[in-house]
């Protein structure tokens, strides 16, 4: 079997990390942890479960995972985060693929990650999903340096080839309504910074208008309405984080308006 070496960032993740260190144990023989400062037992249960912890101060999404697939000592590195979970089918997709020859063209494997709300067991039958290449070759291909978009991107487009796996990973993002509103807080704040350092400003339209279109979106396009009344109330903290990292960017731009006017 080609070797694969797994990397996972995390922060606080003690609840959940065990289950995924054990999940990809069955598919790698080198899982790194990349640990941005956990005050729990995160790292302490990672190392029991036989993973490589290391700490990196952390940066932002995209420079975490360029350290943590930097440290992997195989080439093939497939990226988990630390709220999902690779599906028993995936495992066992993953292995029959690496048990025969890989075509030197292929940089990597497009892996669909589907939505897990809590109290599921396993995601719904129509559940949104959002594809991603998370298998790869990282000498053809490694993730962007953004400070908020995690994406993987190939290097050489025209030579390289990307496959697509059949099976699925579980995301669960929210642990509950608390951790998914912290959560909105903490991400809009970075995506708010992003926008203002690239200089794009928010009009008044979009601040009026924008909720009400993302709530449409998760509602209809995301088909948040498969979980009936639950489904509102996710539609209605998607929209609400679009609002929240709208005034948040604002704000920048009010504030740096104010500190011109002052001198």
């Amino acid at each position: 079997m080609n070797p694969i070496s797994v990397f996972i960032i995390t922060k606080n993740e003690e609840d959940r990390i065990a289950t995924i260190i054990l999940a990809c144990k069955e598919i790698a023989d080198e899982i790194i942890v990349i640990d941005s400062g956990s005050s729990d037992k995160t790292t302490a249960i990672a190392e029991s479960c036989g993973a490589k912890v290391v700490f990196n101060e952390w940066k932002g999404y995209g420079l975490q995972k360029i350290f943590g697939e930097n440290l992997c000592r195989n080439n093939w590195v497939l990226n988990i985060d630390a709220d999902e979970e690779i599906s028993h089918e995936l495992t066992q997709e993953i292995k029959s693929t690496f048990n025969q020859p890989i075509a030197e063209n292929i940089a990597g494997f497009k892996v669909k990650i589907v939505n897990k709300f809590r109290f599921e067991k396993h995601p719904k039958k129509l559940a949104y999903f959002y594809n991603q290449l998370r298998l790869y070759r990282k000498d053809l291909a490694g993730f962007k340096d953004s400070s908020v978009h995690d994406s993987v991107v190939v290097r050489n487009k025209n030579n390289s080839k990307i496959l697509q796996l059949k099976n699925i990973i579980f995301h669960q993002s929210f642990r509950d309504f608390k951790h998914w509103i912290d959560k909105i807080n903490s991400y809009s704040s970075m995506q708010a910074l992003d926008s203002f350092n690239k200089g794009r400003c928010p009009s008044y339209f979009k601040a009026l208008f924008s909720p009400s279109m993302a709530f449409l979106k998760a509602y209809i396009i995301r088909r948040y309405f498969i979980y009936g009344i639950d489904g509102i109330t996710y539609s209605y903290l998607y929209a609400f984080s679009r609002f929240v990292k709208i005034i948040k960017t604002r704000e920048y731009f009010r504030a740096q308006e104010l500190q011109k006017n002052s001198h």
